[in-house]
């Protein structure tokens, strides 16, 4: 649905493993060792690159307590990450209620696409880096302070980009370049603290990462997102947290910004002042020997046969779901739901979110985990011909006061339908990254495939935002021999006394398209993404030439 209820599998959605994702992509390739996929017959078993050695560590067993300072500033960072993910999720919900066209939300949505292509510079952030003052606080330290700055200085700026409701719009381009560089900067401290988390708990608990990486994340993105759009409506705020109405919500847009920002660089000075990086578990050689073989590595992984063909497969199989996923909730926004109250529908999913992943998982810890992505396939395309028609009801039970509770039920209830179905694809696929990935280099391996499962989601996405305009059709009513099939023509139409009226929504023709070519892919390319999991490992490992 909208970036606001529905988890982005391209952007905020967390990967699987992530807080290993970069452990193996320093290490430079030795002598003799060719690159994936023209190995001798029989060398199925050695890898390209072996993994770096680790001095021993001194620290001995730690409990949790011991730790817990550790896993506490693990927990406040990932929360910092998501800040910047929330807020950007909630920039098209306001376009929305601002009259946004849909080509202006789908230029925004490239704002969702630095966390899928991280990878590109990963490798950077990984190896290059100050030993003086600690590899990854190199990284962490700038980065955040850089987006504090620019947090604090675009609450100066940001009110006169969103427009003033006067005759000025929104400039999309800006907010689009401003909220890019805020999620390419939040991918990058991602990348460092991923790294980070790997040397500053002991090995014993290390596990807590993820947990600090999932809950931290979620809670971040819940504060930017939820809790935003709900303290910036005036109607919420006047409603449930005020005595006297007031025609603005408690906070705004820059006031958001402003206080964040300076938590930033408040926290990043502790930070920087504080806290040590931990140089016992140090690789034997020097990172920065690798880059380019970092870079020669996952070229080479791609241009495996199977995995070239799982990337094409991948890279297409969410056409379906673009409709669905990326226009619904705006629709929604349009016909007169309150934005807040789509973000607060977020709340009672957390639960479901936390529980549906185990339970799928004892479905998809087996040989075939592409099985439940195939059986899920067809029921998450029959759930959005459900939202366009979720979409069109909307209007019919609009009344005075906003939306009969019953209304919300059903919104509710279908979002939880589209949870489930969405967590059983994408569980499906981690399993299965996880199961083909070669665990010698499984970090590298694994991300890159990660990438590309999440890109298969962003472009879509893009694309079916950016064709709802030229699919609807819209006729000038009140004023003869005038059209609206242009800007220009429906000023005319206008001025004429005339106003354009919609005969035939694009979302509704997009969402019919979108169903007809997911379920063609389904029939025609499904059992062939499925035949992936009868491939051998060889044809998934790197091998080793003479």
């Amino acid at each position: 649905m909208s970036p606001a209820i529905a988890a982005k599998e391209g952007g905020r959605q967390r990967r699987a493993g992530s807080h290993h994702q970069y452990l193996d992509v320093r290490s430079e390739a030795p002598p003799g060792l060719a690159l994936c996929g023209d190995g001798l017959p029989g060398a199925e078993g050695e890898a390209l690159l072996p993994s770096p050695p680790l001095e021993a560590s001194s620290r001995g067993v730690r409990g949790f307590r011991a730790e817990l300072g550790s896993i506490l500033l693990l927990l406040v960072l990932y929360v910092l990450q998501g800040i910047p993910l929330g807020l950007a999720g909630s920039v098209p919900l306001i376009l929305q209620s601002k009259n946004a066209s849909y080509t202006d939300q789908a230029f925004f949505s490239f704002v969702f696409w630095p966390f899928s292509l991280k990878l590109l510079w990963a490798p950077l952030v990984d190896a290059v880096y100050l030993r003086s003052f600690g590899r990854r606080k190199s990284w962490l330290v700038p980065t955040q302070y850089v987006l504090g700055l620019f947090m604090i200085y675009m609450s100066t700026q940001v009110d006169l980009l969103l427009g003033d409701g006067e005759g000025r719009g929104p400039n999309v381009v800006a907010l689009t370049g401003t909220f890019f560089f805020f999620e390419f900067l939040a991918a990058t401290q991602d990348i460092a603290v991923d790294g980070w988390a790997l040397t500053m708990l002991s090995r014993e608990n290390v596990g807590y990462a993820s947990t600090c990486n999932s809950v931290g994340q979620t809670a971040g993105y819940f504060l930017g997102n939820v809790l935003f759009l709900a303290l910036e409506s005036a109607s919420f705020c006047n409603k449930y947290l005020r005595f006297q109405p007031q025609p603005q919500g408690i906070v705004t847009l820059s006031d958001f910004l402003f206080f964040w920002g300076a938590v930033f660089l408040i926290t990043t000075t502790l930070v920087a002042l504080l806290k040590k990086e931990n140089k016992e578990l140090t690789p034997i050689k020097e990172e920065t020997e690798g880059i380019t073989d970092t870079y020669r590595l996952l070229f080479s992984i791609i241009k495996m046969p199977a995995v070239l063909t799982f990337c094409l497969l991948i890279l297409t199989a969410k056409v379906g779901f673009s409709a669905a996923d990326a226009v619904t909730g705006l629709k929604l926004v349009e016909e007169g739901v309150p934005k807040e109250h789509l973000a607060l529908l977020a709340v009672p999913m957390v639960p479901l979110q936390i529980i549906l992943p185990l339970i799928i998982s004892k479905y998809t810890a087996g040989p075939q985990p592409l099985n439940t992505f195939y059986k899920a396939m067809p029921f998450r395309l029959l759930l959005g011909l459900e939202f366009a028609f979720l979409v069109w009801w909307t209007p019919k039970v609009k009344h005075e006061g906003g939306f009969p509770v019953y209304y919300y039920v059903v919104v509710l209830l279908s979002y939880a339908l589209h949870q489930i179905t969405l967590y059983s694809m994408y569980v499906a696929i981690m399993a299965f990254n996880a199961k083909v990935s070669d665990p010698l280099i499984g970090g590298t391996y694994m991300t890159l495939l990660n990438t590309v499962s999440n890109l298969g989601g962003n472009w879509p996405s893009t694309v079916a935002l950016w064709l709802v305009d030229p699919l609807t059709m819209k006729a000038c009513a009140g004023a003869q021999e005038q059209t609206c099939g242009t800007t220009v023509a429906a000023e005319l139409c206008t001025k004429a006394g005339g106003s354009c009226v919609t005969t035939l929504d694009g979302y509704y023709v997009e969402s019919v398209i979108c169903v007809i070519l997911g379920f063609g892919w389904w029939f025609l390319l499904g059992p062939k993404f499925k035949k992936l999991q009868d491939e051998g490992q060889s044809s998934w490992k790197c091998k080793r030439t003479n």
